[in-house]
């Protein structure tokens, strides 16, 4: 017997209040417990990575909740005026002043960045915040400002730990269908051959991470309840919902999974009643406190859509009438030198096709992340920005974590299957998987120090010339910077951001 199906014997088993196959099944449970405190203590290993900074997307994001816990309010002009110069180069006018049109018919300065990053910092900035103030009345002098090193310091650690937390919460989906290696080794893959680690530990005040956290968390308890789901739990599936539209608001497309199941369950009950596990009636009770309750969890982006935009329903963002509906960039955002999602994270490549070995392993869930899949392509496809602007590959692709490594999950099950021998697939499949994340920090460190532009089309030839040959040479040196010289570091970084963004305006302009 498979050690997947072990695992569904044993929590089967738990369900029942008898475990079967104790043998087997315990050893199961000790090897997902041996990598589980792997990826735990490689997680610590990777915190000396964090950078505290508020730069760029992640003002908007901070100023929520800085702006609320300094200032008592949702006036995000000092947050602005703070903020980094290429963040400021397109909002401030000659004199240093925020641009009139920086501002909305409330007199709030426009924030069209989510609202669900500073509800996920708020437990731990405001103990911090509580702490600094208490130190302070004893001589400790830090500014309670929310800049100061405690503040930023908190903020990184805590994107990086819900960061982690997506993975591990995909690795516990995956395990449950997967042999713990496929279900470690996809991990590990996503977890750094994608965009993540920019966004976890880089740029840790931007959205990303947190958007993969409330997809995994959703899809986690999705996948723990479906077809058996009490109202309760319907409830509580509705707040998770939510708190993934509050964190970005693509990723209510995840409500593909409730809806499959819903007609799942109507289905069953048309081939006859007996088989249905809910009463009909029951079924559109549970739906209906599913939905009042995902909207009550989204009061927090109404309400503040509302304060800032006079709208509960202003995003800030260009209307999607005036989006690319009839002509998306489907071929462009997957391939394009201009953060191409497969050529930039070519391990997104497999994660997709695994998700169709993932559909014969279980349909509901497989199909699920198929159809989110596509429509989720489509939805940034459309996007006029689809490119990300400032990114590293398509980093709006970030929210589909889980469902990256639950395909890569099925692929590498379905390899070693093909391959028939378990330590040959594992070798193998762990030989790929570590030339994909070399490649990945090579790429990272090149669009980290500006080797090549941050903003629109690479060449691909520069780039291949520097994994091989510059990042060899320059790596060692800036990571010792990196670690010991940050701040000089990151000032450099920032100028040479400046003149980038400068360079990239002029071209658009001469291509106009």
């Amino acid at each position: 017997m498979s050690g997947a199906r072990i695992y569904e014997a044993l929590d089967g088993g738990r369900a029942a209040g008898v475990v079967p196959l104790p043998k087997e099944a315990l050893a199961v449970h000790a090897a997902s417990s041996w990598h589980s405190r792997l990826l735990f203590i490689l997680f610590l290993l990777t915190l000396p990575l964090v950078n505290p900074w508020v730069r760029g997307d992640g003002i908007g994001y901070y100023s929520y909740l800085r702006a609320a816990l300094i200032s008592h309010n949702l006036n995000f002009e000092n947050d602005y005026l703070a903020g980094n110069r290429s963040f400021l180069m397109a909002r401030v006018d000659a004199q240093g002043r925020l641009l009139r049109e920086m501002y909305t018919k409330t007199g709030h300065v426009e924030n069209h960045f989510s609202v669900g990053p500073a509800i996920l910092w708020a437990p731990v900035l405001v103990t911090v915040h509580l702490a600094v103030i208490l130190l302070d009345r004893f001589g400790a002098n830090i500014p309670a400002d929310g800049y100061s090193r405690p503040y930023v310091l908190a903020m990184g650690l805590t994107t990086s730990f819900y960061g982690f937390s997506a993975l591990f919460l995909a690795f516990r989906i995956a395990r449950k269908y997967f042999e713990n290696e496929w279900a470690f080794l996809a991990t590990i893959g996503i977890w750094l051959a994608s965009s993540l680690p920019i966004y976890m530990y880089f740029n840790p005040s931007w959205s990303h991470a947190f958007s993969a956290f409330s997809v995994s968390l959703f899809l986690w308890y999705w996948d723990r309840t479906k077809l058996q789901r009490t109202p309760v739990q319907w409830a509580a599936l509705g707040v998770f919902a939510g708190l993934m539209g509050n964190v970005y608001y693509p990723n209510v497309i995840l409500l593909i999974f409730p809806a499959l199941e819903t007609i799942h369950l109507v289905r069953e009950r048309q081939r006859g009643p007996d088989r249905a596990s809910l009463p009909i009636v029951k079924l559109v009770s549970c739906s209906v406190v599913f939905g009042g309750v995902f909207l009550v969890a989204l009061l927090p982006t109404f309400v503040t859509r509302q304060i800032i935009y006079g709208s509960p329903f202003e995003t800030g963002y260009p209307g999607i009438w005036t989006w690319n509906w009839t002509s998306p960039a489907f071929l462009r955002v997957l391939f394009s030198a201009d953060h191409g999602l497969l050529s930039w994270t070519p391990i997104l490549a497999l994660a997709i096709i695994g998700l169709f070995f993932l559909a014969k392993r279980n349909p509901l869930l497989g199909t699920g992340s198929i159809l989110t899949f596509l429509a989720y392509y489509y939805f940034i496809a459309s996007y006029p920005d689809w490119d990300g602007l400032s990114s590293f590959g398509n980093r709006f692709f970030i929210s589909l974590t889980p469902v990256f490594i639950l395909g890569l999950a099925a692929l590498l099950s379905a390899f070693s299957q093909w391959v028939g021998k378990t330590s040959r697939a594992v070798a193998l499949s762990g030989t790929a998987i570590s030339l994909l994340v070399l490649w990945n920090i090579g790429f990272i460190f090149q669009w980290g120090t500006h080797m090549v532009p941050a903003r629109g089309g690479i060449s691909w030839r520069e780039m291949t010339h520097n994994q091989l040959v510059e990042v060899p040479l320059r790596l060692r040196s800036s990571l010792g910077n990196y670690f010991f010289h940050r701040q000089g570091m990151m000032q450099q970084i920032e100028q040479e951001d400046i003149e980038q963004q400068k360079d990239h305006q002029k071209q658009e302009e001469q291509i106009k």
